[in-house]
């Protein structure tokens, strides 16, 4: 493939049926749509990343989430002296 050349995935008929649909009633290219479903999925796929990790790191800390509002409460008071 060429820089700069486009290429789309092969789909499933009725959800390229689907997605077509939804492009013409939004009044976009069906590589819009795609594309703005790719980055969402990406975007889901990092955040995701970043809760496992959170949830490793309380995990190790041996923290809960019923300990989160007690360590914000903390939190703000060192950091309002």
């Amino acid at each position: 493939m060429a820089s700069g050349e486009t290429q789309v995935p092969s789909l499933p008929e009725g959800l390229m049926a689907e997605i077509e649909r939804i492009a013409r009633e939004q009044d976009r290219s069906v590589g819009e749509v795609l594309a703005e479903a790719v980055d969402r999925y990406v975007k889901d796929q990092q955040w995701e990343a970043v809760k496992r990790y959170g949830r490793a790191k309380a995990s190790e800390r041996g923290l809960s989430e019923a300990d989160v509002p007690r360590l914000i409460s903390e939190f703000r008071n060192e950091r309002g002296r």
